[in-house]
């Protein structure tokens, strides 16, 4: 937004731009004079540890209409004599005050600009100065320059990237713009400049929808940890109420009481929350900004942003769902009788009474998902999958009945009277245990689900990438995007390297932007160049024959990858095609194949070299793949191609099996906050545990007080507090199995396939089981042992006495 400006269409070119003199036609010709050209692309700053900057290249003197960053007392506030020397001086570049002090440059610093293989230097002329916030995160990663300094860092003399207009509304706009038609060089193409704005955001829209999702379902484990905490908070003051209600406070009084205090606690709660999210987003950012650039495009953030509204949202949302959670414990303090002594086991006779009930409801909630989860709308999938997960934590009282009843004649067995008082105990407090276990158990099935999806997706991108990178050698410029190639190489590069002793054979790609037609957002292009008569490398197809999707690829065809075949609704069919923009007029391509990429979920067309250098004007190169011949030693040849080109051209050489390697790392940190969100469901579950076994301690006095007068030792207590634990955490493991696993299938083949449109092999590993079972174990023996040593503590004579 803040490089469109006030422009309300733009004149793209296709790979090569448009020619500078076709803006000129435009403001001499026509006499338009709002009109601006602009050569940007993104280069690496090296005194920035080669961080990625967005070079935007403007004419000074045509920017007034659309952006005032380089007028005097405008938006950018330059002083007058670092926008004259700006103006003047060749070589030079403008920055925003607050990046430079961040990097601690000064005016008439040196930079030196990567790009693709090439070097350049320039100096630093002037700081952009912006009191307005907006202003100033749109400066935050934009170098500045002159238009011919532009073109010539970025090897685009005599080329501009696209034409800025502002086109007035109504009848004379039309026809202005069908004028403009009529001139556009071919391969050009005029359109809104909100267009290509809109459709960038909804790149990106299934990723924060994902990141959303995974956000709430700590949320949702956090409401059984509430609910676990404030009844805790009821049972502790039973006596308390009962005095209360004896004085003549309304059942409706302490319901107010009991929700106004979860309502007082949550939002300091909450505000607490807002500090800490704002800490863990800033620590975030970095994750999240690394995968947006592999994914989708290249974006660097300088500063966090946080909005009144996510705050507004984040203190709604964590004390609605407080309330929420408060109203069953709430409902529970009204239920105390005016004496104070209302018997636990009243409670959980209704609670065993409600089971069937409970598990009714489990099943229709399971139904629900089903339906919402066939619907193609991936906010209802979502929702389906909420819907999933607590209809599966409702079915935990009848599991833990169950079980506790088969369990505990074999335990007794095993350890004795110990093992016979355990699983009795949990189902005398069924109503407490059942939704620590059911908390645990979905934080831990998330972790099966997420680790299984994950797992998949690994396990997946390695076969394919095995099988698709035969080439021993893959060299080609320093790259700022992880899985995008597009700065372009000299085609000589590939010549000098088939030279080298020791190379059998080289193929070249080249990587492109390309616009659709009747698409604002643009196709990537990978034109490919090599022989297969030596059968050395084939791709994986997931739809064709190579041999004769190759062929078909000579006489014109394309394949698309299935992520971009999702996105434009291709179907595998005879007469599918795609019309794009080239330098010789739009020409529509038959589809001939669909192929497996994981890359992007973008996605990206196929298309033979031949095809693609006879209908645009570029003969550059983005990578070279090397296949050495047998025998041949891979690192001196690495190292042969190092030499060859050192000083003269900056690449990068890398093995088949170190390019493996980075991709999977730079997998790995994608998925790093995913990890991230399932360790903090994890520990919430592990605190809501520790508030339940709190509160059986508080109701379990005169029973644990009891056993004590008769003998039963602190030792004998502790590890009968352990056991109860232990219980609950095997239970928790337990259940998050099958529910883990269905987690895992709806992830992959609803979620993943309609959200990006990749196809995982689902991968259940029986690692990814066994490490539930030992997090819910751990983590329920954990948190009991604060409450099994309070419990050994207990004075017989203390916890018998009574009024």
């Amino acid at each position: 937004e803040s490089i469109v400006g006030r422009a309300t269409h733009t004149i793209d070119g296709g790979p090569n731009g448009l020619p500078d003199a076709f803006y000129t036609q435009l403001r001499v010709e026509l006499g338009l004079r709002n009109i601006a050209p602009v050569v940007d692309d993104y280069v690496q700053v090296l005194e920035m540890n080669a961080q990625p900057l967005h070079v935007f290249g403007v004419d000074a003197f045509a920017e007034p209409p659309f952006r005032n960053y380089l007028a005097s007392g405008g938006a950018g506030d330059v002083p007058v004599d670092q926008l004259t020397n700006f103006l003047v001086q060749p070589n030079t570049a403008l920055m925003s005050e607050t990046l430079a002090q961040a990097n601690h440059f000064n005016v008439g610093d040196k930079l030196t600009l990567r790009y693709g293989p090439q070097r350049h230097t320039i100096t630093l002329v002037g700081l952009l100065r912006s009191s307005d916030a907006v202003t100033q995160q749109g400066l935050q990663d934009l170098l500045i320059m002159d238009i011919s300094t532009a073109q010539e860092v970025l090897g685009r003399v005599g080329r501009i990237t696209t034409i800025d207009l502002i086109v007035p509304d109504g009848a004379s706009g039309a026809a202005l713009i069908e004028t403009i038609n009529k001139l556009l060089p071919t391969g050009a193409a005029i359109q809104p400049a909100a267009a290509k704005g809109n459709a960038i955001s909804q790149m990106t829209d299934a990723f924060n929808l994902s990141l959303t999702a995974l956000s709430l379902l700590a949320l949702v484990v956090g409401m059984f940890l509430i609910y676990n905490t404030v009844t805790f908070s009821v049972v502790q003051r039973r006596p308390i109420l009962g005095t209360l209600r004896a004085l003549g406070v309304t059942r409706a009084q302490v319901f107010g009481m009991i929700l106004s205090e979860a309502l007082i606690l949550s939002a300091l709660g909450a505000i607490i929350g807002l500090a800490v999210g704002v800490i863990m987003g800033r620590l975030a950012v970095g994750l999240v900004t690394q995968t947006v650039s592999s994914l989708y495009f290249t974006v660097s953030v300088r500063s966090v942003s946080v909005p009144v509204f996510t705050l507004i949202k984040g203190v709604v949302i964590g004390v609605g769902a407080a309330l929420l959670a408060a109203i069953i414990p709430a409902l529970e303090a009204t239920s105390t009788p005016p004496t104070g002594a209302l018997k636990r086991s009243d409670i959980e006779n209704k609670v065993r009474r409600a089971i069937p009930l409970i598990t009714a409801s489990g099943v229709v909630l399971i139904a629900a998902s089903a339906a919402l989860m066939a619907v193609h709308i991936l906010v209802l999938n979502f929702a389906g999958l909420f819907a999933l997960l607590v209809g599966c934590a409702l079915f935990t009282p009848l599991v833990v009945l169950t079980l506790m009843n088969i369990l505990r004649e074999p335990l007794g067995t095993v350890v004795g009277v110990l093992g016979r008082i355990a699983p009795r105990s949990i189902i005398r407090s069924l109503s407490r245990t059942s939704v620590a276990i059911a908390a645990l158990m979905i934080a831990v099935s998330v972790i099966v689900g997420v680790s299984s999806m994950v797992g998949s997706f690994r396990g997946t991108l390695q076969d394919w990438l095995e099988n698709t990178i035969r080439a021993d050698i893959l060299v080609g410029p320093p790259s700022i995007s992880a899985n995008r190639q597009e700065t372009p190489v000299d085609p000589s590069v590939a010549t000098e390297i088939a030279a080298l002793p020791g190379v059998a054979q080289v193929s070249t790609s080249r990587n492109v932007s390309v616009p659709v037609v009747g698409d604002p957002l643009p196709a990537q292009v990978n034109a490919i160049n090599y022989d297969i008569s030596q059968g050395r490398r084939k791709f994986v197809w997931s739809i064709g024959n190579f041999d004769a999707v190759w062929k078909a690829m000579g006489d014109g065809g394309v394949m698309v990858t299935e992520t971009f075949a999702a996105k434009r609704s291709i179907k595998a069919q005879a007469g599918q095609s795609i019309s794009l923009r080239t330098d010789r007029g739009a020409q529509t391509f038959p589809i001939v194949g669909i192929i497996y990429d994981y890359g992007s979920d973008q996605g990206s067309l196929l298309m033979r070299d031949d095809v693609y250098r006879r209908l645009w004007d570029d003969q550059s190169i983005s990578t070279v793949a090397v296949f050495i011949t047998p025998g041949a030693d891979l690192t001196k040849l690495m190292e042969a191609i190092k030499a060859q080109f050192a000083g003269r051209q900056e690449l990068v050489v890398r093995s088949n099996r170190e390019l493996l390697q980075s991709v999977l790392v730079i997998f790995d940190q994608t998925f790093a906050i995913t990890t991230a969100l399932n360790l903090l469901a994890t520990v919430v579950a592990f605190i809501g545990i520790l508030s339940a076994l709190m509160a059986l301690q508080l109701e379990r006095t005169r029973e644990l007080g009891t056993m004590r007068a008769n003998g039963m030792t602190r030792w004998q207590l502790f590890r009968m507090t352990l056991l109860e634990t232990g219980l609950m955490g095997a239970v928790a493991g337990i259940m998050a199995i099958p529910t883990g696993t269905v987690l895992a299938w709806v992830l992959i083949y609803i979620i993943n396939g309609r959200a990006f449109g990749w196809s995982i092999a689902l991968e259940l590993r029986p690692e990814f089981y066994v490490q539930a079972v030992l997090v819910a174990l751990v983590a329920a023996l954990l948190a009991g042992i604060y409450p099994a040593v309070r419990m050994g503590r207990v004075q017989p004579s203390q916890a018998l006495r009574a009024e």
